[in-house]
């Protein structure tokens, strides 16, 4: 499981192209975090809904202001992990998806994160 120091603070990406964060520095890795319309407090509940909605997605670990989901590929059900952490009382969550295995995920992880946005913002869960 990716290791995170505390609620809100995920694991950084690995070198390799198959990781994205709101919490990398360098462009190939970065995607900007979701920012609530809401205080995490209150759109927790909603937000985790939409993620644990993901296709072939399943709850590994949820501690306060802390997701850990893995996403299953359709075809050969390689296991790409998704994390969102956050500080209560705030509006910032923060994101990370990364592929198990491989060097390359071919974009999944970027659109997977950019998709889960779109499904947030149309569930008038973001800013």
């Amino acid at each position: 499981m990716p290791a995170q120091s505390s609620s809100h603070q995920l694991a950084p990406c690995p070198a390799s192209p198959n990781c994205v964060s709101s919490l990398a520095t360098d462009p190939k890795h970065r995607v900007e975090p979701f920012m609530l319309a809401s205080t995490v407090d209150k759109s927790w509940p909603d937000l985790k809904a939409v993620v644990l909605d993901l296709p072939r997605s399943k709850l590994v670990a949820e501690q306060q202001g802390y997701l850990h989901v893995e996403v299953r590929s359709l075809i050969l059900r390689f296991v790409d992990h998704l994390e969102l952490g956050a500080e209560q009382g705030t509006n910032r969550v923060d994101v990370r998806s990364a592929s198990s295995l491989g060097y390359s995920d071919l974009g999944v992880n970027r659109k997977r994160v950019e998709t889960l946005r779109a499904q947030l913002r149309n569930a008038g869960l973001l800013l």
